[in-house]
């Protein structure tokens, strides 16, 4: 019996063989031209490589001179012109200069990061092809154009009757996104209980990069991780019942993972203390104070808010001392240095402390090693109008200095933009209910990769996600 002919030509050597096809080029090879096609591929994957590490140097040499230095020489001058009136604000310009720059590279290295990670992938799977290499050298040349051509900076003078007072414009303009006002419940929904597709009145959540939500379920004295399209959470702290075991939780209202050791970092509200999880191993990390809030800036330092001493503390990741006071801490109080009941917070890279003050219905702006802070949404005492706050929980700032309140008893989220009188509603503000355009008692807030927005929507006992408008 004659043997079946499967023999091609070869793409290479026009040979009739037996063939291997490239899934890149889709062409067919054989044996021995297949394993050349293999390294002429390597040696492209081995220059891009190169091109990469040649731009990452590019870039850290940009951020070792973030400041251009002839904006700052003007700023210096009408400084030294104004000292006495405008001291503090020459100090806030030079802040925003440097942070707008920084924010771009940041960008940059954000992009080129990402790459990286996939070219590191391709190269340990060692499966890549034609397709692969093309899109990995059109990102790098994206890139390298958005680095080499950064947005312009002018100054911009105003004449006043004493000063010629000076501002920072950039062509980065704030991003005033929009959100589809229809939520998608993606954890919890299915009324109150302790079931694990389940929440009791959920708080504080961090959405990390995989989606992936980590949800501090307050009434069930548990934390619930519920995986990206997942139908049910998964327990992986607390037992469900309130106790003060090493094991157990009473009321947690905030929940934060560290990403330096994947472990996550939890105010056990009722028990008075701030917990380490890791790999079902516990730690007691602060004790006798009434956490409700938490926050790690990327120098890896961990901020608690105290709701009875009306405080903000950082402490540095394994000194459990006393802690250094960042906000309050000058008693109860509305006066700038005071506040009365802080919950939620958000920390800058420049450590600058965002705090909601809940009782006196405002966020407050504290820089670092400042006395007092400033008012940057609400403060006009208890209402519903667009200069006001309800008892405001979560805040987050975008780079552009954007702040986002969860105005909780307003059952609606707030945009405010520093140095404006009002704020705006993002999603919600549409009545207490349970439809996908409402809210009660919006909590925790947290923003995903791609700028869409979850909501902890505490007394309908669900994470809403809003998806951004592109």
């Amino acid at each position: 019996m004659a043997m079946a002919n499967n023999k091609t030509q070869c793409f290479t050597c026009k040979k009739e063989k037996i063939t291997y096809p490239c899934k890149g080029c889709s062409k067919e090879f054989c044996f021995t031209d297949l394993a050349e096609h293999k390294r002429i591929l390597n040696d492209e994957l081995n220059y891009i490589i190169n091109n990469y590490d040649q731009f990452k140097q590019t870039i850290n040499e940009q951020k070792q001179n973030l400041q251009n230095q002839a904006l700052v020489k003007q700023i210096d001058q009408w400084e030294i012109n104004s000292i006495e009136k405008i001291q503090q604000k020459a100090q806030e310009y030079r802040e925003i200069l440097i942070k707008s720059s920084q924010t771009f590279i940041n960008d940059i290295e954000t992009k080129f990061n990402n790459l990286s990670e996939q070219i590191k992938q391709i190269s340990e799977e060692n499966e890549f092809n034609e397709i692969n290499l093309n899109y990995l050298t059109n990102q790098l040349r994206k890139i390298t154009e958005e680095l080499n051509n950064p947005p312009n900076i002018p100054i911009k003078s105003h004449s006043q009757s004493f000063i010629n007072e000076i501002s920072i414009i950039s062509t980065r303009k704030p991003k005033f996104n929009k959100w589809k006002q229809n939520a998608i419940t993606v954890a919890g929904g299915n009324g109150e209980g302790q079931k694990l597709n389940q929440l009791s009145l959920p708080g504080g959540i961090f959405v990390d990069k995989k989606k992936n939500i980590f949800i501090a379920d307050l009434d069930n004295h548990r934390i619930v991780e519920w995986k990206h399209n997942a139908k049910e959470g998964q327990s992986i702290a607390g037992t469900n019942r309130e106790g003060n075991r090493m094991d157990q939780l009473n009321e947690p209202t905030h929940v934060i993972v560290n990403q330096q050791n994947h472990s996550i970092i939890i105010a056990d509200f009722q028990n008075r203390r701030v917990m380490q999880w890791l790999n079902q191993s516990q730690q007691i990390l602060i004790q006798n104070i009434d956490c409700y809030g938490l926050v790690i800036d990327k120098h890896g330092f961990l901020y608690v808010s105290d709701g009875k001493k009306n405080e903000v503390r950082r402490w540095k990741m394994g000194e459990y001392n006393e802690g250094i006071i960042v906000a309050g801490g000058n008693g109860k109080g509305d006066q700038l240095n005071q506040l009365d009941c802080p919950t939620f917070m958000f920390v800058d890279d420049d450590q600058t402390v965002y705090v909601s003050d809940q009782n006196n219905h405002r966020v407050m702006k504290w820089r670092k090693d400042a006395k007092q802070g400033r008012i940057v949404a609400g403060g006009n005492g208890e209402g519903r109008n667009s200069n006001q706050l309800f008892s405001p929980e979560a805040v987050i700032v975008d780079d552009f200095g954007q702040v986002y309140v969860a105005d909780h008893r307003n059952h609606r989220v707030m945009r405010w933009c520093e140095g404006k009188e009002k704020g705006e509603v993002v999603v919600g503000g549409n009545g207490s209910g349970n439809q996908s355009n409402q809210l009660n008692g919006p909590n925790g807030l947290s923003f995903d990769d791609e700028g869409n927005l979850y909501i902890a929507d505490h007394f309908n006992h669900r994470i809403e996600k809003f998806e951004i408008i592109l």
